[in-house]
Protein backbone atom coordinates (compact mmCIF):
# COMPACT_ATOMS: atom_id res chain seq x y z
CA UNK A 1 0.00 0.00 0.00
CA UNK A 2 1.33 3.45 -0.89
CA UNK A 3 0.51 6.77 0.70
CA UNK A 4 0.52 10.39 -0.37
CA UNK A 5 0.00 12.30 -3.56
CA UNK A 6 1.97 13.37 -6.62
CA UNK A 7 1.36 17.13 -6.25
CA UNK A 8 2.00 19.21 -3.12
CA UNK A 9 2.10 22.92 -2.27
CA UNK A 10 4.00 24.90 0.36
CA UNK A 11 2.72 28.47 0.55
CA UNK A 12 5.31 29.97 2.90
CA UNK A 13 8.95 29.46 1.97
CA UNK A 14 11.65 31.79 3.32
CA UNK A 15 15.37 31.19 3.77
CA UNK A 16 16.62 33.65 6.40
CA UNK A 17 20.19 34.88 5.92
CA UNK A 18 20.67 35.56 9.63
CA UNK A 19 22.16 32.80 11.74
CA UNK A 20 23.56 32.70 15.25
CA UNK A 21 25.69 29.92 16.65
CA UNK A 22 26.51 26.50 15.29
CA UNK A 23 23.28 25.91 13.37
CA UNK A 24 22.58 27.86 10.16
CA UNK A 25 19.05 29.04 9.49
CA UNK A 26 17.59 26.79 6.84
CA UNK A 27 14.48 25.07 5.59
CA UNK A 28 13.83 21.55 4.39
CA UNK A 29 11.27 19.84 2.21
CA UNK A 30 10.92 16.49 3.97
CA UNK A 31 9.76 13.63 1.74
CA UNK A 32 8.49 10.14 2.59
CA UNK A 33 8.29 7.63 -0.25
CA UNK A 34 6.40 4.46 0.77
CA UNK A 35 6.32 3.04 -2.77
CA UNK A 36 8.65 0.40 -4.16
CA UNK A 37 9.84 2.85 -6.87
CA UNK A 38 12.37 5.69 -6.54
CA UNK A 39 10.69 9.11 -6.74
CA UNK A 40 11.85 11.90 -9.01
CA UNK A 41 10.73 15.18 -7.50
CA UNK A 42 10.62 18.55 -9.27
CA UNK A 43 10.07 21.88 -7.56
CA UNK A 44 8.94 25.21 -8.96
CA UNK A 45 9.35 28.36 -6.85
CA UNK A 46 6.84 31.23 -7.16
CA UNK A 47 7.48 34.80 -5.95
CA UNK A 48 5.56 38.01 -5.26
CA UNK A 49 7.62 40.25 -7.53
CA UNK A 50 9.65 38.13 -9.96
CA UNK A 51 9.35 35.28 -12.42
CA UNK A 52 9.08 31.73 -11.15
CA UNK A 53 12.19 29.53 -10.88
CA UNK A 54 12.11 26.01 -12.31
CA UNK A 55 14.56 23.15 -12.67
CA UNK A 56 14.92 22.10 -9.03
CA UNK A 57 15.12 18.28 -9.00
CA UNK A 58 15.62 15.78 -6.18
CA UNK A 59 15.32 12.02 -5.73
CA UNK A 60 13.85 9.99 -2.90
CA UNK A 61 14.58 6.29 -2.87
CA UNK A 62 11.90 3.62 -2.69
CA UNK A 63 10.64 3.14 0.86
CA UNK A 64 12.93 5.93 2.08
CA UNK A 65 12.91 9.50 3.33
CA UNK A 66 14.81 12.47 1.98
CA UNK A 67 15.26 15.86 3.63
CA UNK A 68 15.85 18.33 0.82
CA UNK A 69 17.80 21.24 2.31
CA UNK A 70 16.69 24.29 0.34
CA UNK A 71 19.91 26.17 1.23
CA UNK A 72 21.94 23.48 -0.55
CA UNK A 73 19.66 22.96 -3.57
CA UNK A 74 20.54 24.30 -7.02
CA UNK A 75 18.45 24.17 -10.17
CA UNK A 76 19.56 22.86 -13.55
CA UNK A 77 21.03 26.31 -14.33
CA UNK A 78 23.13 26.28 -11.15
CA UNK A 79 20.96 28.90 -9.39
CA UNK A 80 20.21 28.68 -5.67
CA UNK A 81 17.05 29.46 -3.77
CA UNK A 82 17.11 33.23 -3.10
CA UNK A 83 17.91 34.37 0.43
CA UNK A 84 15.55 36.70 2.37
CA UNK A 85 12.84 36.46 -0.31
CA UNK A 86 9.40 34.97 0.42
CA UNK A 87 8.26 32.30 -2.01
CA UNK A 88 5.90 29.36 -2.48
CA UNK A 89 6.77 25.88 -3.76
CA UNK A 90 4.96 23.58 -6.16
CA UNK A 91 6.25 20.03 -5.63
CA UNK A 92 5.56 17.34 -8.22
CA UNK A 93 6.58 13.68 -8.08
CA UNK A 94 6.30 10.78 -10.50
CA UNK A 95 5.08 8.52 -7.64
CA UNK A 96 2.93 9.19 -4.59
CA UNK A 97 4.89 10.81 -1.74
CA UNK A 98 4.12 12.58 1.55
CA UNK A 99 5.64 16.06 2.01
CA UNK A 100 6.38 18.00 5.20
CA UNK A 101 8.06 21.42 5.38
CA UNK A 102 10.35 22.54 8.21
CA UNK A 103 12.12 25.84 8.88
CA UNK A 104 14.86 26.41 11.45
CA UNK A 105 15.52 30.05 12.29
CA UNK A 106 18.65 30.80 14.31
CA UNK A 107 18.71 34.58 13.91
CA UNK A 108 18.53 34.92 17.70
CA UNK A 109 20.09 32.87 20.47
CA UNK A 110 16.63 31.38 21.05
CA UNK A 111 16.24 29.21 17.95
CA UNK A 112 12.81 28.58 16.52
CA UNK A 113 11.53 25.63 14.54
CA UNK A 114 8.42 25.57 12.39
CA UNK A 115 7.03 22.51 10.68
CA UNK A 116 3.87 21.74 8.75
CA UNK A 117 2.45 19.13 6.41
CA UNK A 118 2.28 20.50 2.88
CA UNK A 119 -1.07 20.86 1.10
Amino acid sequence: MTHGKKVWFIGDGFWDSHSNGLYPSHESVCVLNTTDTDATITMTLYFEDREKMTGFVAKCGAERTHHIRMDKLKNTEGKSVPIDVPYAILIESDVDIVVQYSRLVTAQSEMSMMSTIAY
